[in-house]
């Protein structure tokens, strides 16, 4: 029989790794997004103020940053997050592959736009 103290060094292993590699991630897109907020004119620091980077971000990439308000409504939240990364890959002139990338390997996609080549050309490409 398993002793309790020997499970729960197992499972603090695994949980400390994945709190570090959760916590890289987050700063490395958070990086990206300074970056992506320069290049559409905006203060990199707003990038992380959490609430306040998804009105700027929704400002930046739909025109219109109250909008935010729709990823606080469940399911809504979903379907906006899509258009969001349709509209953020139009906003940078980027096709549909691009598109792809943003929604199912966001951080990856995220450091290619903030660090990449692409010109921001306005809400929803205009």
């Amino acid at each position: 029989m398993m002793d309790v103290t020997e499970f729960g060094n197992i499972d603090s292993g695994a949980s400390t790794t994945s709190v570090i590699i959760s916590c890289i991630v987050i700063m490395i897109t958070l990086i990206a997004q300074w970056k992506i907020f320069t290049k559409a004119g905006e203060a990199g620091w707003k990038a992380i103020i959490p609430i306040y980077n998804l009105y700027i971000f929704c400002k930046i990439i739909d025109g219109n940053g109250i909008k935010f308000l729709l990823l606080l409504i469940p399911v809504v939240n979903i379907v906006y997050s899509i258009l969001l990364d349709i509209r953020t890959a139009k906003a940078f002139g980027k096709g549909t592959g691009f598109t792809l990338g943003l929604i199912f390997l966001n951080p990856i996609f995220t450091l290619i736009l903030g660090f990449g080549d692409a010109q921001y050309l306005g809400p929803q490409g205009k």
